[in-house]
């Protein structure tokens, strides 16, 4: 079944396997429920090409998106190659700022499903009492809303505020994940969905229970995701896309 797509040549194999991978991802977001219409935005750097990065292009709804109707581009968003489609600009505001300045960000992922929303509404933000959340401890930073982010200067403002950690919630907007592999980037994001699915359906029952410091260290210590040894979701985020293959492979064209 997979086999039935050939790389164009216009394509390297790595860039091409990154296409794919990428295109993938976008078709998980939409079976999970975390697409936004024709918006939000998953980056990710071409292997091999410094400064360039691969978004969707805008107006296609992530269903649509395939491997080699993504859009290359460089950290100021300008299309690198041919496109027949533009990307959004909110999608290099901050995604070109952080694939610039930080080494490790191969992948910058941005969603607005509504349990993350919520908790970016919250005046606390998010609540490290669950499982999912204890992952996540000493991982978050926080960006106060300035408006829809299409103006370039705030992505240097977005940069700052996330001060160098992989997760990053924009206030009353919607969080921002920064990882080492798309892969990695996918888990932290399912982390981040989960434990602000399990705040917002347990804070409206009673008073949340609190977790030790020391067992929340033991959490990030022990976390799946982030640890080499156990390949930081790799083996997950295959899974997935093994499902979506069995759904619809188009992504592969």
């Amino acid at each position: 079944m997979t086999n039935a797509f050939i790389r164009p040549s216009r394509y390297g194999e790595a860039e091409w396997q990154a296409r794919v991978q990428l295109a993938a991802c976008y078709r998980i977001f939409a079976h999970l429920g975390w697409s936004e219409l024709i918006y939000n935005h998953i980056s990710l750097r071409v292997p091999g090409e410094e400064g360039h990065y691969l978004i969707n292009p805008f107006g296609l709804h992530y269903t649509e998106v395939t491997a080699s109707n993504l859009v290359k581009v460089d950290i100021n968003g300008n299309t690198i190659g041919h496109s027949d489609w533009p990307i959004n600009p909110a999608g290099f505001t901050f995604h070109g700022a952080i694939h610039a300045t930080m080494p490790n960000a191969h992948c910058v992922m941005h969603i607005h499903s509504t349990p993350t929303m919520a908790v970016c509404c919250l005046k606390d933000g998010l609540s490290f009492t669950n499982f999912y959340a204890a992952q996540l401890w000493g991982q978050v930073a926080y960006h106060d809303f300035e408006g829809i982010t299409v103006h370039s200067e705030e992505g240097a403002r977005i940069l700052a505020s996330a001060g160098g950690k992989r997760v990053l919630f924009l206030r009353n907007h919607g969080p921002v994940v920064i990882g080492t592999s798309l892969a990695h980037a996918f888990n932290l994001l399912w982390l981040v969905q989960r434990a602000c699915e399990v705040q917002v359906a347990s804070q409206s029952l009673g008073e949340l229970q609190a977790i030790s410091e020391k067992a929340l260290e033991a959490c990030v210590r022990d976390s799946l995701n982030f640890n080499p040894k156990f390949g930081a979701g790799e083996d997950s985020f295959a899974a997935m896309q093994r499902l979506i293959d069995r759904i619809d492979p188009s992504y592969r064209a």
